[in-house]
């Protein structure tokens, strides 16, 4: 069977539009992309929105998410906030470009509680060489507050063949 030359990012895309007019499509989408990416999986995050370098993704506290303050960890928030910048930044790229994050910065602006919100977007400049490009994700409350305000340095260069960062998991196949 041949290779799909698409990138991980339009293949990912594909899969969001095939799922997210489903029934419990999106709830799917976000399940198989928690399987595939564990750690983040751990969040329970729901992505709401995503096109190709928009994305909105939701994230509701639960017990096992929440410091001994009672609201959300703040290594939850910077989750969060690196899921939405990678999924920005990753539907985004062409299939000639890999990225991986180098830094995290969190502004921590007010505890956060409920149902929190992370939107993120990205324009990745051209990859014909190392670059380092920044991308900002917000986190709002349910009062529309910003609680948080991630941005992630992503590293992006070409792809190399049979590279294993330009081929997205199983699932978004």
């Amino acid at each position: 069977m041949p290779a799909d030359p698409a990138s991980p990012g339009e293949r990912l895309l594909r899969l969001w539009r095939r799922l997210s007019r489903l029934p419990g499509g999106r709830w799917a989408f976000s399940r198989l992309l928690g399987w595939s990416v564990p750690y983040t999986g751990a969040l329970r995050a729901r992505v709401l929105e995503l096109e190709s370098g928009s994305v909105t993704v939701e994230v509701r506290e639960r017990r096992g998410i929440r410091n001994h303050l009672g609201s959300v960890h703040a290594v939850a928030l910077a989750n969060l906030g690196e899921l939405a910048s990678g999924l920005a930044v990753l539907s985004r790229l062409p299939p000639s470009a890999r990225g991986i994050v180098t830094g995290l910065s969190v502004e921590f602006l007010k505890k956060a509680r409920g149902r929190l919100v992370a939107r993120s977007r990205s324009t990745p400049p051209p990859v014909t060489e190392p670059v380092e490009h920044e991308v900002v994700a917000t986190i709002t409350d349910e009062d529309g507050d910003v609680v948080a305000r991630v941005t992630a340095s992503w590293r992006l260069a070409p792809a190399l063949p049979g590279d294993p960062a330009s081929t997205p998991p199983a699932a978004a196949t």
